[in-house]
């Protein structure tokens, strides 16, 4: 990657980096205030408490961690908890568990924050229309429904055309915060760390209240997972916009908190209580837009973690989309529906946005601690400062502990919720995993040089009928010396399988993003060929496309003959069929397995039921390939008591 263009600033950058990225975080003024007031008096220390206490998180949290620090490790333009694992994997097999739980953790959040977004600011309408309190839910899960159905139009034509409006939203709220700023300047002491301290310290709550101030940097995690669709350098200067009308507002609703000291809020959302009466309805309007947007945010973010996590073999193989030939453009159906199903079931479950506030929060708060836990591994590995580095993790773990000892508090409230959507997303990753790796630990595999003679003979055995000019199989092997033995099984004994060529095909997943390559090893000369294709994490597999590419550059090389060798063809250089063979396992009754492993193996083929099937996942022409349900033998049994009997 380009560090140039990874840094490059457009005005279009911009405004999709507006439109994808700041939803979730540009939206928290819609509860953060009324979260951390609660049911509580307003009193001036509350109010200079909270604006200090989101002030310095955002710049802390915010700012310092995630703009300045984090972005600076990309995988060639790519973000996010998975893009960070790849860079540090190969030091220390136990980071796999952060980024299981930071991965689980952010989708977990992602079915939270649209219903949260959106029932902060539909419920505005209450204000000027009370007769529409029952009604509330109804166009609730409307709108969500109408984003998910939107998804699959790709996040560029989304980003492009949320971009303005988040443009309007930013300047809304710079706007009344200036305006109530101007009412009382006194706000602007909540720039001193003093009166953070003295919330936490002495107000009623004290420090359980960091777990509604944590909500105030929640979308944070976004700006590094979507680094890929919209660029480093667009994020950093567009975050500079968004901070300060952020900031304006907070500032402002601490300076309407001040004059309304000794009040209670009572369900009143200060935000729309800055506004005019004449401006509530199209501000309500604006809000709704922006809610939307949030929404956006994770959606996208789990769109492109669920490809990652695919490729590094922690989700089952599901369909991807590609609606646009823009870089980084995805769309997972599967995925865009569970969450979807997701975000129905908490809008039914919670109904108010004050009841989804106690599972709001607590997931994300997991997923930076794993982030800082992969950072500071990044960092000792990339030679940084040993002492840089120690300061880093004891100031990021320290805060970040801080906020999940706080919204843990939230856990019997709701927070439980968000913890068992993480852990179910988190228990298939796991499941995924471990049945990978006792699949590649397990399968047997033989030297292909051992059967090289065999396969010229069989491919000279008139006696047998051809079954195809090229035969491709899809294998495993990693080494070109290595080929699985139910391939060979497939090709000698299952029905022989003459071919003119034999053709084994690897796909190897490699960390780089965005890797195109491929290496071809002619065993022999136009008898048996492997080839490796080298794929980055993010590359669509289109196996079939690729490999009529390798076919074309080894005619022209003159490498392989292609045309069929029956006489009559050959005369009239007719190329010959290709007919890919996939092999797919299933769990084979004479498993004798241990209890854990027979139960994860058994999982893991339930699961396999509902995914892509193999073909597919690795984009093979349909009518060319033959699907072989091959038993998957990991340990037969062995000690059982058969005896004969005679009559």
């Amino acid at each position: 990657m380009d560090h140039k263009h990874l840094d490059k600033v457009s005005t279009a950058g911009l405004l999709i980096a507006l439109g994808i990225i700041y939803g979730d975080i540009g939206t928290s003024p819609l509860y953060v205030m009324q979260a951390v007031v609660g049911e509580n008096p307003i009193s001036e220390r509350l109010a200079l408490g909270a604006v200090s206490c989101v002030f310095w998180t955002l710049t802390l949290l915010t700012t310092v961690k995630y703009v300045i620090l984090i972005l600076r490790a990309d995988n060639r333009g790519e973000g996010g908890v998975f893009a960070l694992y790849t860079l540090v994997r190969k030091h220390a097999r136990w980071l796999t568990v952060p980024a299981i739980i930071g991965g689980a953790a952010l989708l977990a959040d992602g079915i939270i924050t649209p219903p949260m977004s959106v029932a902060s600011a539909v419920e505005g309408l209450e204000m000027r229309y009370p007769h529409l309190e029952k009604y509330i839910i109804y166009i609730i899960l409307v709108i969500i429904t109408i984003l998910f159905l939107i998804q699959a139009l790709g996040t560029q034509l989304v980003g492009r055309s949320f971009g303005p409006l988040m443009f309007i939203w930013f300047s809304m709220l710079g706007f009344f915060g200036v305006l109530w700023i101007s009412h009382d300047w006194t706000i602007l002491r909540a720039i001193s760390p003093y009166y953070a301290y003295d919330m936490l310290a002495h107000e009623a709550g004290g420090f359980w209240l960091l777990g509604s101030v944590f909500l105030c940097s929640t979308g944070a995690e976004a700006l590094y997972s979507d680094m890929g669709h919209c660029g480093r350098g667009n994020i950093r200067v567009s975050w500079v916009f968004v901070k300060l009308c952020l900031m304006l507002q907070y500032f402002g609703q601490g300076a309407w908190l001040m004059e309304h000291t000794g009040e209670f809020l009572r369900g009143r959302k200060p935000i729309y209580e800055m506004m005019p009466e004449w401006f509530l309805l199209p501000g309500i309007t604006i809000a709704t837009m922006a809610a939307i947007i949030a929404s956006q945010a994770l959606i996208t973010g789990s769109f492109t973690l669920i490809s990652e996590a695919i490729r590094l073999n922690f989700w089952p193989k599901v369909k991807l989309r590609y609606p646009s030939n823009e870089k980084g453009q995805l769309y997972v159906p599967s995925v865009n529906w569970l969450l979807w199903a997701g975000c129905m079931g908490v809008v039914l479950y919670f109904r108010e946005s004050t009841n989804m506030e106690a599972a709001y929060g607590l997931a994300i708060t997991l997923t930076m601690l794993m982030t800082t836990m992969l950072m500071a591994y990044y960092l000792y590995t990339h030679r940084f400062n040993f002492y840089g580095v120690i300061l880093f993790l004891v100031v990021y773990l320290s805060i970040e502990f801080s906020f999940l000892l706080a919204n843990l508090l939230k856990f019997t409230h709701g927070g439980w919720v968000s913890l068992l959507i993480g852990s179910t997303i988190a228990g298939v990753m796991i499941i995924w995993l471990r049945a990978f790796n006792i699949k590649a630990r397990l399968t047997e595999y033989v030297k292909l040089s051992d059967y090289t003679e065999p396969l010229k003979e069989l491919s000279r055995d008139m006696s047998i009928p051809k079954y195809a000019t090229h035969l491709i199989f899809m294998s495993n092997a990693s080494r070109v010396s290595e080929i699985e033995s139910k391939v060979i099984y497939s090709i000698f004994q299952k029905r022989p399988k003459r071919a003119d060529i034999y053709w084994f095909v690897h796909v190897d997943t490699v960390d780089d993003p965005y890797t195109m390559e491929y290496k071809v090893n002619v065993i022999a000369p136009d008898d048996v060929i492997k080839v490796t294709f080298r794929l980055g994490f993010r590359v669509e597999q289109r196996i079939n496309l690729y490999f009529r590419k390798v076919i074309q550059d080894m005619v022209k090389r003159k490498e392989v003959d292609i045309t069929s060798r029956y006489e009559s063809l050959n005369k009239q250089n007719v190329i010959g069929d290709f007919r890919f063979v996939v092999l797919e396992k299933f769990l084979s009754f004479e498993n004798d397995l241990p209890f854990w492993e027979r139960i994860t193996m058994q999982a893991y083929f339930y699961i396999k039921a509902f995914t892509t099937s193999e073909d597919r996942w690795f984009g093979l022409d349909s009518s060319a390939v033959k699907i072989e349900k091959v038993p998957l033998i990991i340990r037969p049994a062995q000690n059982f008591d058969l005896k004969r009997v005679t009559d």
